[in-house]
């Protein structure tokens, strides 16, 4: 793989510049990182604020040849890179809560969002924040000078993450490999076993988390009916204990 890095000291959305450059045909391995994002989104189009510096803020362009139901396992693998790429820098193991946030204990150090520019033959733009010397003040959250008390800068996180991204989006390329993905994604889900409440449009259902499919669907223990949800049914996932946020 070939990494072509843009840097940015200010940009709209890192996401929406390499989408943009994805739909005029970018090839696979483009990264954008800022300084700092002016309208930084999450998922559900919430909006992601970090300061300056304080945060890798960064999106990935990828081409793997699969099927639709093997998507959420692109979003993954960068999620699981950047978590050992945490592990290797400074010793901080987040766990992944479902589905698409590292957190420690119930605080929330990165989240991801993902968008599929075309499914049919697709391209995949990851987009990861991870907290680094400061964290949002309106959500519970956390940041690795908080954890660890070392401060780490976004360009030699991102560098790490790219090594570990390279031989992870080889594994997308086999069925080996992507069964390998999944386990590895099951192991560090800390929502699995845990008793926990659904917020869908409608409703808020709870139950107990017991596993994620291959399509990347968390499979709940619902008054002892499996029920599967998938990333868009979902507003907010939360252990039942959790305060409500």
């Amino acid at each position: 793989m070939i990494w072509r890095v843009e840097h940015f000291v200010e940009v709209d959305s890192t996401n929406t510049w390499v989408v943009q450059e994805a739909r005029g045909g970018a090839p696979e391995g483009l990264v954008a990182y800022a300084d700092y994002q002016i309208a930084g989104r999450g998922r559900l189009d919430r909006q992601w604020e970090a300061a300056p510096r304080s945060a890798l803020l960064c999106s990935v362009l990828l081409r793997p040849q699969i099927e639709v139901d093997d998507l959420q396992l692109v979003v993954a693998s960068v999620a699981l890179s950047a978590r050992a790429a945490l592990v290797r820098l400074c010793g901080v193991r987040p766990g992944l809560k479902w589905p698409n946030d590292l957190v420690v204990g119930d605080a929330k150090l990165a989240g991801l969002l993902a968008e599929v520019i075309d499914a049919a033959s697709p391209a995949i733009v990851v987009g990861i924040g991870v907290n680094l010397t400061r964290s949002p003040t309106h959500v519970l959250a956390t940041s690795v000078l908080a954890e660890a008390g070392v401060t780490i800068s976004p360009r030699a996180l991102l560098d790490i993450l790219l090594e570990e991204l390279e031989w992870r989006r080889a594994q997308l390329d086999s069925e080996e490999g992507r069964t390998a993905l999944h386990a590895e994604y099951e192991k560090a889900l800390v929502t699995l076993g845990e008793r926990v409440r659904i917020q869908r449009p409608s409703d808020i259902l709870v139950g107990e988390a017991l596993r994620v499919d291959r399509s990347g669907r968390l499979v709940v223990d619902v008054g002892g009916t499996e029920m599967t949800f998938a990333t868009g049914d979902v507003v907010h996932v939360r252990r039942h204990s959790e305060e409500w946020l």
